[in-house]
């Protein structure tokens, strides 16, 4: 309490600081100031599932689909899509007057060239292109999808809002080797990239794209209006979130994406500022623990069994520090709770958790003490609890676990290891994602990813099967009744661990207006009062 309390004093006083020293703060023509959860580092939305190289993707490309706020899929790049009777040809028409930031017309060869890069990298583009016979170009703005097999999922493909976002890119950069980042930075967005102002670890400047023509219906969620009312945004760097909290307040920034969780009860009292709970299911986060099934001890599925059976969600929940109110005491679905797509299906052995079943499990499994090295963020204000009881959880339940502690940068490059411990691999790692990328299990990263050299390296040949007859599903119900056997199934071999489930609430300054609900942060639409 008393570390809160120092804490919430050294937010007042950087606040008061930050007043005193910046009289101009609230001039109308100070840029768009957003404050990301995590730091910017790569800049092609292709190569990376970071949130906040999503977050720059939407800033500077567009996509020929979108998501609304209700999660329904609207026309965004193009004006028109169409499927013949047998669902096995897609035809797709651009609107036109697009334009790259270089000023030249998008066109239908652009947007299979881009179709093409995303799809040798994100798990539900694989399966479509594995459906797909060819892509053909009609003309300038036409382009068509002829399918070898029936693919229920094309248009929720091309407008998928999370990792991997089909982005549309010019077709000499959609050339690109899909391993390696694309040279320049040209999108057909509301945003222009200024690449020569970029300072990593300090800011990302961005400014109003004036050849960009919004739709003419309302913004809603990532679709429609993407109208810009400010010549110039900025991503601004704060890894401190004492600092983040002091700045929203002082109105030295606009946006925070993540309100640090001690600091949401300080940050709800203060009249300039707005903190946002993102609506419904697909507006929550869900933190999972990522078992590497490549080393031991995690490539025995009773071991992950007993790792499942030592995370108490109510207790991880509780070390966030985040109000009751934005918090559930435990989930079990890995589409997220209050979701659509929740089910019960494979719960029914989880009820009853905690350390002593767990060792239970791991002495029948056999396990050896072996080394479990568990990489733990420290600099993010959600994964770092999330990590810290987790480990202490593990260890209760009689794993010998080895903490790797460091910056999220550090843990992610190390995640991408597939050596063994003795060689810098690791065991266990934090990660979460927003309702949006969990919907369905075509875009459910801990279920597309299957078998798809996804770090982790988990590969379930029964999910397996069941995936591809979901991709060919068309009737809902159906669809409903295979998502809740591959929730069974994901239980069964332990593809990860859910860790719980929160809402991870945004801040607006109070003087904007326009802002746009979603599951993060909409850079369009907002003006000053």
């Amino acid at each position: 309490m008393m570390a809160l309390q120092r804490s919430i004093w050294r937010v007042l006083a950087l606040a008061a600081l930050l007043v005193l020293a910046a009289p101009g703060v609230f001039a109308q023509d100070r840029p768009l100031r957003i404050v990301l959860g995590q730091e910017l580092a790569v800049l092609d939305p292709i190569i990376s599932t970071n949130n906040a190289t999503r977050a720059f993707g939407y800033m500077v490309f567009d996509t020929l689909i979108a998501m609304d706020g209700r999660g329904e899929y609207r026309p965004q790049m193009l004006e028109s899509w169409s499927a013949s009777e047998d669902r096995m040809t897609w035809t797709f028409r651009l609107r036109p007057g697009l334009q790259w930031h270089d000023g030249a017309p998008v066109t239908a060869e652009d947007c299979v060239a881009s179709i093409r890069r995303w799809g040798a990298r994100d798990g539900l583009g694989q399966l479509m292109m594995a459906a797909t016979k060819e892509m053909r170009v009609h003309d300038a703005a036409t382009f068509a999808i002829e399918l070898a097999r029936p693919f229920g999922f094309v248009v929720e493909a091309l407008g998928k809002p999370g990792t991997i976002v089909p982005f549309m890119m010019p077709a000499r950069l959609a050339a690109t080797d899909p391993a390696r980042p694309v040279p320049e930075i040209v999108g057909s967005g509301p945003w222009t990239f200024r690449r020569e102002e970029w300072r990593q670890g300090d800011r990302a400047v961005f400014r109003r794209n004036a050849r960009y023509k919004p739709r003419d219906e309302p913004a809603d969620g990532l679709a429609g209006g993407k109208a810009v009312h400010f010549e110039t945004a900025e991503f601004v760097s704060i890894t401190d979130v004492a600092t983040r909290a002091a700045a929203l307040q002082g109105g030295e920034v606009d946006v925070v994406e993540i309100v640090p969780p001690d600091f949401v009860a300080l940050l709800r009292r203060n009249r300039n500022v707005a903190v946002m709970r993102p609506p419904g299911g697909m507006g929550q986060y869900m933190p999972f623990i990522s078992l590497n099934h490549a080393h031991p001890p995690f490539n025995n599925p009773a071991i992950r069994r007993a790792a499942q059976m030592a995370i108490a969600q109510a207790e991880i929940m509780a070390g966030t520090g985040l109000p009751s109110d934005l918090v559930l005491q435990e989930c079990l679905t890995i589409y997220a709770c209050d979701s659509p797509a929740a089910t019960e299906a494979g719960t029914d052995a989880l009820r009853e958790r905690g350390a002593g079943q767990a060792r239970d499990l791991l002495r029948k499994a056999g396990y050896n003490n072996e080394r479990v090295v568990f990489l733990h963020p420290t600099d993010s204000a959600i994964l770092n609890p999330v990590a810290a009881v987790a480990i202490e959880q593990l260890r209760r339940a009689g794993f010998n676990v080895d903490e790797w502690t460091s910056d999220w940068a550090s843990v992610a490059q190390r995640r991408l290891s597939r050596e063994p411990v003795e060689r810098g691999g690791w065991s266990a790692v934090t990660v979460v994602w927003p309702g949006i990328d969990l919907f369905n299990p075509m875009v459910n990263a801990v279920t597309a990813y299957n078998c798809r050299n996804y770090p982790g390296w988990f590969c379930d040949e029964e999910m397996k099967a069941l995936l591809e007859r979901y991709a060919a599903e068309g009737d809902g119900a159906r669809r409903r009744e295979l998502a809740a056997g591959i929730q069974r199934r994901f239980h069964e071999n332990v593809n990860m661990v859910i860790a719980g489930q929160l809402s991870m609430p945004q801040a607006y300054r109070a003087d904007l207006r326009g802002v746009v609900e979603f599951a993060f942060p909409v850079p369009w639409n907002l003006r000053r009062r």
